[in-house]
């Protein structure tokens, strides 16, 4: 009776065995399957494994993968099956990699850890790319468009094409597309098809289209009796021009086995000692050998005798090269595919030369609206008062630094700004009128004095800064809205902190032409700077206006010194960078005239921008070729672009 009770408990245990085996979850069975070459975790033998994993379409193979990626993945040793695991006392408790379920516990001997290198781990994420562009969450599916974007695999080509068109967002099925259409170009081996997508990126200025475009138009340079028809030629070449040196082509023949190799000078030299006897080598005296040709001549009595490897002579060399050809050949087959490779590329270098100098011209009507911001105050003083004011520049700085201490008081930095603004040019303005009547007032008609005064007064403006704010840069934060950067393609773009600058300086354009042309203060300055003794007589106070002048030049640098304060580094010495350039443009543009800074503005940005892409590592160079030609366009116009009548042109 126990024995019959043994053999039924012993028939119960083989038939759970059975009945598990016989419902092994799909999951399990296909790693099974490939449990071996899993197990032995190779680069070079993992693949089959990985790719039946990502093409069967089981819903447990995208966890299993990243698990497997994470080295989460684990083996049991006596039967081969795979587990999750989790913490359980002094082992592990064993997860079903199909249910989640706890089945069962093992020790840390019992298991094998799979721990992929870094190789395994970057296909097993290529494979999970397909599960990542079908997820519900678009950021899911943006991240699997930037791994495509790194490491893109010929798989990845279907993948997109199936799920391109059902792609919900617009945003990501264009991104989608754009993916789908370069790897066509890649991967695909149909040539229409990588035409139809080559031409699709005509004058696209993406760098990826470039960048997928270029390895299909790489060449290799060949030598031969006659072009193979086979070949898809990319030129020919003539020996003995700049495209292919004489020296080049007879080195391709060297290599080809067409000539024998050439003897270099150490190698003739040693044959020529090895065979010197009685001091006589070749038949030629040891003693005249000092010319070269003098030992070739000898060398090749020793060749011809059999004592020394025979060099290819000229005429041998010639006769070599007239009976080859040399040409560039495509390493792509397919002449179609490089003939559409090659125009696109044509018509994508045309459109970014265009961009590029549209680039160029924003960068210059940038830098062009800050020089004049920066001049137009020194323009007002200059034109009117005949001052050349060398402290200009720290009023920049005052302006620059009112900003950095708004911003300390007001912490939201758009009102802050705003608040700024005004502020700076009430600070500046006051500034400058008190400047005007301690200092400039006492020095008019005696231009050397007062620009040793304002001089002084730079470095002692500097100096105080300094004593009140350090040495290190201050921040001048803009606000959010002016972060980042309007960006039109890949090659034009500028940061909204430039355009902000732009109509910064329209606004103030505006509105110095208003208060110049249709208000008294304006009548009166206008008249004082075309006559100032007719203008006294007519009951106008030229003192007044000096003042009130110099204020305002003083109050607009301030402002100035705002704008510049949002992208460059707020110091004592901001100023002193925006100086020469803003004397300049006064001077170039025309002395005390709006449009003649607006001109001169244009022309110095123009210029430097122009001076610094055709020679880019160096500013130095550019700022001298600058001034140089300011120098000479002076000798030829010295009152400026638009010249003024009045006091500032006598001057």
């Amino acid at each position: 009776m126990a024995l019959l009770r043994l053999m039924a408990l012993l028939l119960g245990v083989f038939g759970t065995s059975v009945a598990v085996e016989a419902t092994e979850a799909p999951i399990q069975a296909l790693l099974q399957e490939h449990g071996e070459i899993i197990a032995k975790s190779s680069r070079k033998t993992i693949a089959p494994a990985i790719d039946a994993l990502a093409a069967s379409g089981l819903g447990d193979a995208r966890t299993v993968l990243e698990k497997w990626q994470a080295k989460e993945l684990w083996l049991r040793k006596a039967d081969g099956r795979f587990f999750f695991v989790a913490p359980h006392g002094d082992g592990l408790a064993l997860i079903d990699i199909a249910s989640g379920a706890e089945v069962g516990t093992a020790g840390k001997r019992e298991l094998k850890q799979l721990k992929p290198n870094s190789g395994i781990r970057g296909m097993i994420g290529a494979a999970l790319v397909q599960f990542q562009l079908r997820d519900p969450d678009p950021a899911e599916r943006a991240l699997a468009l930037d791994a495509i974007a790194r490491d893109a695999e010929a798989s990845h080509l279907e993948v997109l094409r199936s799920v391109a068109p059902d792609e919900s967002d617009p945003v990501l099925r264009a991104r989608a597309e754009r993916m789908q259409r370069l790897l066509t170009i890649r991967f695909d081996p149909d040539a229409a098809s990588q035409v139809a997508a080559i031409e699709s990126f005509r004058s696209d200025l993406g760098v990826d289209v470039r960048a997928a475009l270029n390895p299909l138009l790489t060449t290799e340079r060949r030598v031969a009796v006659e072009i193979p028809a086979n070949a898809n030629l990319a030129q020919r070449l003539t020996p003995g021009t700049d495209a292919l040196p004489r020296e080049a082509a007879v080195a391709l023949l060297v290599e080809a086995g067409a000539l024998p190799p050439p003897i270099d000078a150490e190698t003739r030299k040693a044959v020529l000692v090895a065979n010197i006897a009685g001091g006589v080598v070749g038949g030629v005296a040891v003693e005249t050998l000092s010319t070269d040709a003098a030992r070739q001549t000898a060398y090749d009595a020793l060749a011809a005798a059999g004592l020394a490897e025979p060099a290819p002579g000229a005429a041998e060399i010639n006769a070599a090269l007239a009976a080859h050809v040399f040409f560039d050949a495509f390493l792509l087959q397919n002449p179609a595919v490089t003939a559409a490779a090659a125009a696109v590329l044509e018509s994508i270098e045309l459109t970014l030369a265009l961009n590029q100098t549209a680039d160029l011209a924003l960068d210059a009507l940038s830098l062009a609206s800050i020089y004049f911001l920066a001049a137009i105050g020194l323009a007002i003083t200059f034109g009117v008062m005949g001052v050349i004011n060398m402290a200009h520049g720290e009023f920049i700085m005052m302006g620059a630094y009112t900003g950095y201490v708004v911003q300390l008081v007001v912490p939201d930095y758009t009102l802050s700004i705003l608040l700024a603004l005004p502020l700076a040019f009430a600070v500046t303005f006051g500034a400058g009128v008190a400047m005007e009547r301690l200092v400039i007032r006492w020095l008019y008609h005696r231009p050397l004095e007062t620009l040793l005064a304002t001089f002084g007064i730079s470095i002692a403006l500097q100096q105080i800064a300094k004593n009140i704010f350090g040495t290190q840069a201050r921040p001048l934060t803009s606000p959010d809205w002016l972060a980042g950067a309007w960006v039109i393609n890949d090659v034009v773009s500028i940061s909204y902190i430039r355009i902000a600058i732009f109509f910064l300086a329209l606004v103030f354009l505006a509105l110095l032409l208003v208060i110049l042309n249709r208000t008294r203060l304006g009548l009166e300055v206008r008249a004082v700077t075309q006559n100032p003794r007719m203008a006294a007589s007519m009951g106008i106070n030229p003192d007044r206006i000096n003042m009130l002048t110099f204020g305002l030049g003083s109050g607009i640098a301030g402002i100035a010194g705002v704008a510049i304060g949002l992208f460059a580094q707020v110091t004592s010495e901001i100023g002193q960078q925006y100086i020469v350039q803003s004397f300049m443009t006064v001077v170039v543009g025309g002395v005390g005239s709006i449009w003649g800074t607006l001109a001169g503005a244009a022309l110095i940005g123009t210029l430097q921008k122009g001076i610094e892409w055709l020679n880019p590592s160096n500013t130095l160079a550019a700022q001298t070729y600058m001034i140089l030609f300011i120098i000479l366009f002076i000798q030829f116009r010295p009152k400026g672009i638009i010249a003024l009548k009045g006091r500032a042109a006598e001057a």
